[in-house]
């Protein structure tokens, strides 16, 4: 079923729903919505887990001082 398609039926359907099965069907809508902007990519945590593995096997790491150093180059760099 295409998402076009699926949009119409749900609007064909909803002038015939109460307003407390809207508001049942908005916090539905609405955890999905949350939950998607809450999950991470596989390929995002293929990298976390990645650096992680780097981190606990003695990798080379950054201080706070030199990362906010790099940081503050990058940001100044962009701005001209």
């Amino acid at each position: 079923m295409q998402p076009a398609s699926i949009d119409k039926q749900i609007n064909n359907y909803l002038p015939q729903v109460t307003v407390n099965q809207k508001k049942a069907v908005l916090t539905v809508v609405k955890t999905f919505a949350e939950q998607d902007e809450n999950e991470y990519s596989e390929e995002f945590k293929k990298e976390l887990d990645s650096r992680y593995d780097e981190y606990i096997n003695g990798g080379k790491l950054v201080s706070e001082q030199q990362a906010k150093k790099r940081i503050k180059k990058i940001i100044n760099g962009k701005s001209k």
